[in-house]
């Protein structure tokens, strides 16, 4: 039975954490590849993804951020897109066996820059068409583009997923730059972002990873001004800082939890984390929503 997304975002939902952070805490090496790890590690992959299902999420996503012909490539392995999509839904839906939560397939960027001419459109449209008709073939409830910086890229995206499948669709791009961290790395505004995704017929808009979730909040208000699509917000555990040679993120699941509030009061409907955030910061998350009422 396919979502009727309408409904389910009249309600507020909270998203799950990050993937690639978590992976990277069961062992996966930096600069590795998190979506090779479907095929040859995948009890770590369904470990994080029950992870957020315990800790309360109503939706998470697939382990298929980099999972295009493009990025995979660039590991060697750019003809297995389809397969690993295919991989991690079953995945998380493994995961999420005998409960409500819901599976989005997550598709980012190819790394590619439309502006100068890094791929030919139409290829990059076939690459982000093949994450999708492989992630809708294992059955996703949704798909989110997510961590885009650039807007000419996230249009063809949205048009090549929304031609690939008939399911909803969430447009989100990373606002961090400019004096006031309201701009992506490429200069578009939420405003921007939001014309694009109402043309592009998707189903919702957001932001996700940036500078924190303080930030954040101001970005779920700026895209609930500009459209009354649904807001998706999943936001950074801060920073990264390196102290001895290991990452450490400043924002601890209270101190994350705190700016739950506010972002749904700023419009957000869906609210979850990004890069440092794991099962606890979910599990307060969940928390302040209950809270809410």
């Amino acid at each position: 039975m396919s979502l009727d997304f309408r409904n389910f975002a009249q309600k507020v939902r909270v998203l799950d954490g990050a993937w690639g952070t978590s992976l990277q805490a069961k062992g996966l090496p930096a600069g590795g590849a998190p979506e090779l790890w479907n095929t040859l590690n995948p009890s770590s992959v369904e470990y994080v993804a029950r992870g957020y299902v315990e800790a309360g999420s109503d939706v998470i996503l697939t382990n298929t951020f980099g999972a295009n012909r493009y990025v995979l490539a660039s590991h060697g392995e750019g003809d297995r897109a389809s397969e690993l999509c295919e991989a991690a839904v079953a995945i998380s839906r493994r995961a999420a066996e005998g409960t409500d939560v819901k599976l989005f397939g997550s598709i980012g960027p190819t790394g590619k820059i439309v502006m100068t001419g890094d791929a030919p459109e139409g290829d990059l449209a076939a690459a982000f068409a093949e994450a999708a008709e492989a992630l809708a073939f294992g059955g996703v409830d949704g798909i989110v583009l997510e961590t885009f910086n650039e807007l000419d890229e996230l249009k063809i995206a949205l048009n090549a997923v929304k031609n690939a499948c008939d399911l909803p669709v969430v447009a989100c791009m990373t606002f961090a730059s400019g004096p006031e961290k309201t701009a992506t790395m490429m200069g578009n505004k939420p405003p921007d972002l939001a014309k694009a995704a109402r043309a592009g017929g998707a189903d919702a808009i957001g932001a996700n990873c940036g500078a924190g979730p303080e930030h954040y909040v101001k970005i779920a208000a700026l895209l609930a001004e500009a459209s009354d699509l649904p807001v998706w917000i999943k936001a950074n555990a801060g920073l990264p800082e390196v102290r001895d040679r290991q990452t450490h993120w400043p924002i601890g699941p209270e101190k994350f939890a705190s700016y739950v509030g506010p972002m749904v009061k700023a419009g957000a409907t869906f609210v979850g984390g990004c890069c440092g955030t794991t099962a606890k910061h979910i599990a307060a998350a969940r928390k302040a929503v209950d809270k809410l009422g």
